[in-house]
């Protein structure tokens, strides 16, 4: 069923993207506190692609948090340590533990707290599959042909406090001289010879933005001191048609990610800005387009929080079998099914912002993950406002409403306290933490808020960021304290549902309106804006909703016809509109963990809130076709048809869907009659009509069939 995986609201889609941003960004559940901090890495690796194969020295220089006798690192299951060294070149005992893919270095002489030390691990593998990931079933590591990648996420070398341990890193990486290597710092594609010449960019890349002092060194008060390169012997071994590529990173942050591929570069510039686009040569007449795209929404979040880390960003293709979209510094990643004619600039504005909200500043700790993937989140609703105008960014902002409501149990200051991949920690790191931005935005007006985000990556450039930190800021910008709203919105779950009351009286110079707004959150306080709409012009006032029930007075000129609350939903709130999109979008979630029942629960809510919901109906219905129960799903693609008709797409795909599930039951002429309907709505949304058309030359046929 092919349209079941792709007819998803924009809502849906704001929630998929964020979990994917968070695949890459979010530590797995950690069993314990960390107790070691890598800060420099250096790594030479090898990759064989026809034989899938890895092979790999990493010497690591660690600070330790705590005393410790045993070092754990996390390691791709599908990766053999071969032996662990000290500084010495002593061999040490190594334990793989597979169940959370660590590997632990035993100490004999043990570690005191605040001691460094480094550790060099050999280690190979062959990398297929998603079975051995260090995240279940997501492919976030692979050795193979066109393309390889190497995502951080997928711990491919040895990983302390994963999306928290900011480190330095240089990488050698030797692969056949028909492939291009991209990475963070220097120049990709640019082989050994020409290192030099990529170890002076990544030098010149420094003055973009102050280097600063890694904060272990600021809690010990200790000279930060950097690693030598190549104070290992190689263990990658020149070979015939094999070249090798190096790249530095000296400033702490993610730098983590290797993308291989048969790729062609095409350097974009605009606006003093430069993208290089690695794509697969049958994608490589995109690649301008795509470029561009980048370099625009490069350019737009300069001019809101100021230099980025590096002018200069790669984006580089990844295979469908992979994320969507990947992030490190200067580097890009973007699926291949989302390469199309038709460029998908929010899912890459999500990905550029993260060349602030990651690379420049990260979370201190994971109660703290909202404030890197929630401004990437409203940073992207921040370029739909420019790309797309108010429109386009208020449908933005529901979608991340609708994500913020979805899972709404547990309070966004404590969600360190879930699996990351929980769909509630997803949903509120992402939708909830964009839609605080959103809010403090509206509370403390544009020009300030511009200024907080502005100060904050200056001043905590290279580091990472707590509540604390941005309270301080915005508290100093604002001047005023802002606990009540940080508080607020962080140590409590639920959001208010509004309801007006209100009298007019007519008054000698025009006529006063006497109301009270009413919600149920007894410790509720948000400024709220009011349009009343008169017969005359319409007149915008703001009021201090407090408490349960709040009063207000307000005089118009002309006779007020209809009073709203909250028109540009610039405060989190509930309306049956967002519990009916909430109640779906849970139970598309469902379907895609094949928990169907459960999902066909979820839509029934939805069907509560509107019983005319044409979304919903479609919904049930597509969850009764993968259950084969075609009685059933004809029944509710009919009932989306005679729905509300939103969104407007769920009338041609109905007509195609009753169109195959005639097919599969032998009535061709009915479903060519369905077909040839679908084809009248001019709809070709997600390539629609070019399905409908498909269907009338050749009958449908179930794939198991």
């Amino acid at each position: 069923m092919r349209f079941a995986g792709r007819s998803v609201t924009r809502a849906v889609l704001g929630i998929l993207m964020g979990w994917v941003v968070l695949v890459l960004v979010a530590p797995l559940q950690a069993a314990e506190k960390p107790r070691i901090q890598a800060e420099d890495y250096t790594i030479e690796a090898k990759i064989s692609p026809q034989s899938h194969k890895l092979t790999a020295r990493a010497t690591v220089k660690f600070v330790t948090l705590d005393d410790i006798s045993i070092a754990s690192f996390e390691l791709h299951n599908a990766l053999r340590v071969t032996q662990v060294t000290d500084s010495h070149g002593n061999a040490l005992p190594v334990e793989r533990v597979s169940q959370d893919s660590t590997v632990r270095v035993a100490l004999p002489s043990g570690m005191s707290k605040g001691q460094e030390s480094t550790l060099t691990f050999d280690y190979e593998g062959v990398v297929t599959s998603a079975d051995d990931s260090p995240v279940p079933g997501l492919k976030l590591a692979y050795v193979g042909d066109p393309i390889t990648y190497l995502l951080y996420s997928g711990r491919w070398f040895p990983v302390t406090n994963y999306g928290i341990d900011r480190f330095t890193a240089r990488l050698k990486i030797t692969a056949p001289q028909e492939y291009t290597v991209v990475a963070s710092g220097g120049v990709a594609g640019q082989p050994e010879h020409a290192s030099e010449q990529s170890e002076a960019a990544a030098k010149n890349s420094e003055t973009d933005t102050p280097t600063p002092k890694l904060t272990t060194r600021e809690k010990t008060g200790r000279k930060t001191k950097t690693a030598a390169a190549g104070n290992a012997a190689s263990s990658v071994k020149s070979e015939a048609g094999m070249k090798t590529f190096s790249f530095t990173w000296t400033k702490p942050s993610f730098p983590g990610t290797v993308v291989i591929g048969r790729f062609v570069d095409t350097p974009v510039s605009e606006a003093g800005m430069t993208v290089h686009v690695y794509f697969l040569r049958d994608k490589t007449e995109l690649a301008q387009q795509y470029g561009e795209t980048v370099a625009k929404e490069l350019g737009f979040f300069i001019t809101i929080y100021g230099v980025p880390i590096s002018s200069e960003l790669k984006l580089v293709e990844l295979p469908d079998d992979s994320v969507p979209t990947a992030w490190a510094p200067e580097v890009l990643g973007i699926a291949a099914r989302n390469i199309n004619a038709k460029v998908n600039y929010r899912l890459l504005a999500n990905a550029v912002a993260h060349q602030w909200f990651g690379t420049i500043v990260s979370p201190a700790t994971r109660n703290d993950w909202w404030i890197q993937d929630g401004g990437a989140r409203y940073s992207e609703s921040r370029y739909i406002e420019y790309a797309a105008g108010q429109a386009g960014a208020q449908e933005a902002v529901k979608d991340m409403a609708v994500g913020a409501l979805a899972y709404d149990s547990v309070p966004l200051g404590q969600i360190g306290t879930l699996d990351t991949f929980d769909p509630v920690f997803q949903s509120m790191a992402n939708d909830k933490g964009g839609m605080v931005y959103h809010m403090l935005r509206w509370v403390m007006g544009e020009q300030k808020f511009d200024k907080s985000m502005r100060t904050l990556f200056q001043t905590y450039a290279g580091k990472p960021v707590g509540l604390k930190d941005l309270k301080k800021v915005t508290e100093e910008i604002q001047g005023e304290q802002m606990t009540w709203f940080f508080s607020q919105w962080l140590d409590s779950t639920g959001a208010p549902e509004f309801k007006n009351k209100y009298t007019v009286f007519r008054v000698a110079k025009g006529f006063r309106v006497v109301g009270q707004v009413q919600q149920d959150l007894d410790l509720f306080r948000m400024p709220v804006q009011l349009k009343i709409d008169t017969d005359g012009k319409t007149e915008d006032k703001t009021i201090d909703v407090v408490g349960t029930d709040s009063s207000y007075t307000i005089e118009t000129f002309g006779k007020p016809r209809r009073i709203t609350l909250d028109p540009n939903n610039w405060v989190l709130k509930n309306s049956g509109d967002l519990k009916l999109r909430t109640a779906i979008m849970r139970g598309q979630q469902m379907v895609q963990q094949g928990n169907l029942a459960e999902s066909l629960k979820e839509f029934q809510k939805a069907i509560d809130e509107n019983k005319n919901s044409s979304l919903a109906h479609y919904r049930i219905a597509e969850v009764f076709f993968l259950q084969k129960n075609y009685q059933a799903a004809a029944n509710a693609y009919r009932d989306s048809l005679n729905g509300d008709g939103e969104p407007k797409w769920s009338e041609v795909w109905s007509h195609i869907q009753l169109g195959k599930i005639f097919d599969i039951t032998g009535q061709r002429e009915r479903a060519l009659g369905e077909y040839r309907q679908a084809l009248q709505t001019n709809d070709n949304t997600q390539g629609a009509l070019d399905e409908a058309r498909k269907y009338l030359s050749t009958p449908f046929e179930r794939p198991d069939q």
